[in-house]
């Protein structure tokens, strides 16, 4: 549903500083193309395609453009595996090796090699929260790293794979102690497996993107869909970009058999409006119901200890949100303090991002959610998220 800006508490000619700032970052060939949605009291009233999908190509940037959302397949992988805790099949405190025995055996990292067994067992909510002690290979700074590099984790066939491999890797550190981002979330998929007794591409599709009419969400680009797909980009050391991944001859044009809930789907704006308004408004989108409206206001609570934010979890390392003032929840970076994280916000707002610099945030207390969608990889390579919330919320006017 559309309406002006007006109409709910916007201003169209505030909202208008979001197209001028991403028109000069496409300007100054810092980003391919972009499109942005902005939605207030379940209407949209912003929606701006610019720049380019394809530059190669030539083709115009289109609101029906197919994107890699890579990390923001976590919140989507979440709300399946909590769609099984609302069945009963699972507590969040129970070990995961309830469901995968072999991490009965996991060890914590020690530096002289005679690792030791954790404090306690790594429970379902360590996974949801981050607070595991995996990690990812792609972070280049601990030894822990480097054996997900040299065991391929990322690389694994599948997700039982990948989990099998993982068992045989030590914690980087005791599960609950600290907070890093990490392959937690694919393991979040395989238990999606495992407890629904359905292959996890299955399960999204039947459960969620099915019901929510995400019709172009999944971990595969049909080829009748290739033209709608967008080229994927990285930046270069002057600040321009270099073509990674061509869309008429990428890896996502065939089943990979990773079906990585951590990061392998492809998804469109409209699409992921879908999911977003369904989180926004409690649990339900046009009708239909994929959570409870207490599940969902759990999943956005700050789930680390003693209500603290990212900062006090110990050292930063690479994530999608920044740490100060930042808290974490089931799937989502959780806003504690705006003025710890000097920004502009709400407490209680919930956000995540992808590799390729996709982004969206929900504001429950505004009634607003935003979505941006690019594809240039790093994510950090701009401060563009920071920048389009400021924009945003500068355009409230009511």
């Amino acid at each position: 549903m559309r309406a002006t800006p007006e109409d709910v508490g916007l201003s169209a000619a505030r909202l208008y500083k979001i197209d001028h700032l991403t028109q000069g970052y496409i300007n100054d060939g810092m980003l391919p193309g972009t499109i942005t949605l902005v939605a207030r009291r379940g209407k949209i009233v912003h929606l701006s395609c610019q720049g380019k999908m394809d530059i190669e190509a030539d083709k115009s940037m289109e609101d029906d453009t197919l994107f890699r959302i890579y990390s923001m397949s976590k919140p989507v992988t979440t709300t399946a595996l909590m769609m099984l805790y609302e069945d009963g099949r699972f507590q969040l405190d129970d070990p995961v090796s309830r469901f995968i025995p072999a991490f009965r055996e996991l060890q914590v990292y020690s530096a002289d090699g005679r690792h030791t067994a954790p404090a306690r067992p790594m429970t379902i909510r360590d996974l949801l929260t981050h607070t595991s002690g995996l990690t990812y290979g792609f972070m280049n700074s601990t030894p822990v790293d480097a054996m997900y590099r040299q065991q391929g984790v990322e690389q694994s066939a599948n997700l039982a794979e990948m989990v099998s491999k993982l068992a045989g890797i030590p914690l980087l550190f005791s599960p609950g102690s600290r907070w890093s981002y990490s392959v937690a979330t694919d393991v979040c998929g395989h238990l999606v497996e495992l407890i629904a007794d359905t292959p996890f591409d299955e399960f999204l599709e039947e459960q969620i993107f099915a019901p929510l009419g995400m019709t172009d969400t999944g971990f595969v680009v049909p080829e009748d869909k290739v033209h709608r797909f967008a080229a994927n980009y990285d930046r270069t050391s002057d600040n321009g970009m270099r073509l990674i991944d061509s869309p008429e001859s990428s890896p996502y044009l065939q089943d990979r058999g990773l079906h990585s809930g951590g990061g392998g789907l492809v998804s469109t704006i409209h699409d992921y409006y879908k999911f977003a308004s369904m989180l926004l408004n409690q649990g339900e989108h046009a009708g239909t119901r994929i959570l409870g409206r207490k599940t969902v206001e759990l999943m956005t609570s700050n789930h680390l200890p003693n209500n603290g934010d990212l900062t006090s979890m110990g050292q930063a390392v690479f994530s999608e949100t920044p740490y100060d003032g930042i808290g974490f929840g089931l799937g989502f970076s959780v806003m504690l303090d705006p003025a710890t994280a000097q920004i502009l916000g709400s407490p209680g707002e919930f956000a995540w991002g992808g590799a390729a610099s996709t982004y969206f945030f929900v504001d429950p207390k505004e009634d607003m959610l935003v979505i941006f969608m690019t594809q240039l990889m790093p994510s950090s390579s701009y401060p563009i998220r920071r920048e389009m919330r400021v924009l945003a919320y500068q355009s409230i006017i009511d």
